[in-house]
C-alpha cells in the first residue's frame, strides 16, 4: 500500500481509550461545561432583537422593495433596498436580506440603526426563532453530561430520551426557520 492509504486507513483505527490523569480535571471539566452552556445560551441573547422587530416592539413598521441584488459569486448575494416608513417621509437605502430578488415588497419594520429592515408578522417571528432552536438544540444533553460528570446514575435515562426529544424539535424548528426566513 501507498504511504497515503496507510494514513487514510490509520486514521480510522481505534486510539488509546483514556485512563487516569488523561480526563479533564475538576476544573478542565468546569471549564468544558461553562463554554458549553455559554455557546448553547448565546443565541438566545443574539436573536432577542430580532424577536423585538419581529412582533413589533422596536422599529419603524413601513414597507420594504428590493432595488437591487448583486452577484458575490458562489451563491451569494448582496441586495440592497428602500424601505418606506408606514408614517410617510423620505424612502430610506437599507440593506435587504440576501434571499431576495430585485421587485419584492413586504412588510418590514426599520431597525434603531436604521441600517436594515427586518420582515414582521408570522414569517419573520419563525425566521428570528431559528437561532433560539438551535441553542436548545445545543443545550439539549447537557443535563445528561452533568449527571455523568458528577457520576450520577439515577436519572440518566430519563436525561437522553428528554435530550433527544429537545433535540428532534431544535432540528424542527430550524427547519422551518430556515424556510421561513428564504420565504
Amino acid at each position: 500500500m501507498s504511504d497515503a492509504l496507510e494514513n487514510i486507513v490509520g486514521a480510522f483505527q481505534p486510539g488509546p481509550s483514556p485512563g487516569p490523569g488523561r480526563t479533564p480535571g475538576p476544573i478542565g471539566m468546569t471549564i468544558l461545561l461553562i463554554c458549553w452552556m455559554v455557546t448553547g445560551l448565546l443565541p438566545f441573547a443574539f436573536s432577542v432583537t430580532d424577536l423585538k422587530l419581529a412582533t413589533g416592539r422596536i422599529g419603524t413598521p413601513g414597507t420594504l422593495t428590493v432595488v437591487s441584488c448583486d452577484s458575490l459569486g458562489q451563491g451569494r448575494y448582496d441586495c440592497k433596498g428602500s424601505f418606506a416608513p408606514d408614517g410617510g417621509g423620505d424612502a430610506i437605502a437599507v440593506a435587504a436580506s440576501p434571499d431576495s430578488t430585485a421587485g419584492d415588497v413586504r412588510r418590514t419594520r426599520l431597525t434603531p440603526e436604521g441600517d436594515r429592515a427586518v420582515p414582521t408578522g408570522a414569517t419573520g417571528v419563525l425566521a428570528a426563532l431559528t437561532m433560539p432552536f438551535l441553542g436548545v438544540g445545543v443545550l439539549a444533553f447537557l443535563p445528561y453530561v452533568f449527571l455523568y460528570v458528577l457520576k450520577v446514575r439515577r436519572g440518566r435515562r430519563a436525561t437522553v430520551i428528554c435530550g433527544g426529544l429537545l433535540t428532534l424539535v431544535s432540528l424542527a424548528g430550524v427547519v422551518i426557520g430556515m424556510v421561513a426566513s428564504y420565504a
